[in-house]
Order: structure tokens, then C-alpha cells, then sequence
């Protein structure tokens, strides 16, 4: 198993910088080809009585076809990417941004993206949980802070669900690669916990993948306990199952998930 083709996700609006470098240094350690794409909504201006004349219509097409073409720029002037790239995706959209990127994840391995724009801000970057439930794919959540994506040290932040299951699976390539493989659970019960845990470290195992292995009992909440032992341990990437429930026209997480996505010292790879 590897990642054979890579999909990065870019902002028009905004540098991408640390998208980019993460994407290069993943497409080199696995070979990989590269997808890029942007996506973009118009930015819906309008008059003061909601009227909608020629001349606005065309200066949002042409803010559009702006945005894209940085991106596309950006994507392309990428120096440790050029050896890599299979082709590039500008898609003019009214559709919510995170169902566009999540179609086309189909032809991807693993999808690649930054933590995304403030919750009022939807037209150039996809939501990034709503994107992780929508994709079928993981996610590589990538902070705008310089980390490495060269991936030593891995906490993987194990609870026994189905989500969980699937990350650890959609992680194998970057397992395997590891130096240090951190299996963490944090719970209330921690003694109930290890049986669970020993099954998964045997099973990782089995895959050539050593193990060391931490239970510990939730301090603070869930996710200030995980973010405590991945500091602890100088984790560079956290690998997770992304938990949501629907609600009326949206996607919300979990509060851990959630958590886990703001934080800026590591990436975190999430699947559901």
C-alpha cells in the first residue's frame, strides 16, 4: 500500500505556502503524482436592494477567474513539485466548496489541505471537516506554522470505533515509514482500555510496525490530554478518526476532532 497519487487542495485567496511544501515532501518519499485543484464560489456582491446588474456579475466572474489563476500559478511555480505533477483542476462553482474537492478526491490516495478559512469565509476553501466527511478519502490536515512532513514521530489517537479503524489503516504508508509510532488512548477507564489497544499494537505488528504504547487518563478534556502526550513525545503528525453528526445542512465534529485541527505544531492526518 501506498500513495500513489497525491490531491492538494489550494486557496486562491491566500499564500499556500505550507500546503505546498507538505505535498512535495509526501510526493517525493512515495513517488507519488500530484492533483492540484481550486475551487472557488463568487463572492455574492449585490446592491443595497439585492439586485444583481451586468456589470457586478462580471466583476465576480473576473474575481473568480483571478483566484483560480493565482492558485494555478502557485501550484506550478513549486520547485519540489514539478517532478511530480499530473495535472491541474480550476473549477468555477455554486456548489458548497468541500463537496467539489471531495467528487474529485476519487481519483486520490490521500487528499492534502490547509486548516481552512474563518467559519464566515466559504468561497475559496473548502470546510475542513465537512470536507473530511465528504471525501471517502484521509485528509492531511496541514498547519500554517513550518512543520515537517517528513513523518518520524506519530501519535496515533486510538479509540475503539470504526473512524478510528480507518485512519489507522489509510495511515499504514506513513507507519511504516515511521521511526517512533505512539499508539495513545485517553479515556476514563483505563485498565478497560488496554485490551483494546494490545489487539491494535498486535495487528500493527503484523504489518511490520512496532508500537510503544500509552493509556492515560483523561486531564482536562480528551483532546488537551492527546495534545499533551503528542507534545510530550515531540509528535509530528497525529493521525485520528473524524467523528460527525449530521445536523440540518451541515457537518459538525466532535469536539476532539475538532480540536485536534487548531492545533499549529503538527499535521494531523484525519479519516471517517
Amino acid at each position: 500500500m501506498t500513495y500513489s497519487t497525491l490531491m492538494v487542495h489550494l486557496d486562491g485567496a491566500r499564500s499556500n505556502a505550507a500546503v505546498l511544501d507538505a505535498t512535495a515532501t509526501l510526493a517525493q518519499q512515495y513517488h507519488s503524482r500530484v492533483i492540484g485543484i481550486a475551487a472557488c464560489m463568487p463572492v455574492q456582491l449585490g446592491s443595497c436592494d439585492g439586485y444583481m446588474d451586468g456589470a457586478l456579475a462580471v466583476v465576480e466572474r473576473d474575481i473568480v477567474t483571478d483566484e483560480l489563476a493565482r492558485a494555478k500559478v502557485e501550484f506550478h511555480a513549486h520547485a519540489g513539485l514539478r517532478s511530480h505533477v499530473l495535472e491541474w483542476r480550476s473549477i468555477p462553482t455554486l456548489e458548497n466548496i468541500a463537496h467539489v474537492v471531495a467528487v474529485d478526491a476519487r481519483c486520490a490516495d490521500l487528499v492534502i489541505t490547509s486548516v481552512g478559512p474563518s467559519p464566515g469565509d466559504r468561497s475559496t476553501h473548502a470546510d475542513t471537516g465537512d470536507l473530511v466527511l465528504r471525501a471517502g478519502r484521509p485528509v492531511l490536515v496541514v498547519p500554517d506554522a513550518n512543520v515537517t512532513a517528513d513523518f518520524r514521530n506519530v501519535v496515533v489517537a486510538w479509540t475503539d470505533t470504526r473512524e478510528c479503524r480507518r485512519a489507522i489503516m489509510d495511515a499504514l504508508p506513513i507507519l511504516h515509514g515511521a521511526d517512533r509510532v505512539t499508539l495513545v488512548e485517553a479515556g476514563n477507564d483505563p485498565v478497560a482500555a488496554r485490551g483494546g489497544l494490545e489487539d491494535i499494537a498486535g495487528w500493527l505488528d503484523r504489518h511490520g510496525v512496532g508500537t510503544n504504547r500509552v493509556v492515560s487518563r483523561i486531564r482536562g478534556s480528551a483532546a488537551e490530554t492527546l495534545a499533551g502526550i503528542a507534545t510530550d513525545v515531540e509528535a509530528d503528525l497525529v493521525v485520528a478518526g473524524a467523528y460527525g453528526h449530521s445536523r440540518i445542512r451541515e457537518w459538525a465534529f466532535g469536539g476532539v476532532t475538532r480540536d485536534l485541527l487548531l492545533h499549529e505544531r503538527h499535521c494531523t492526518l484525519l479519516s471517517h
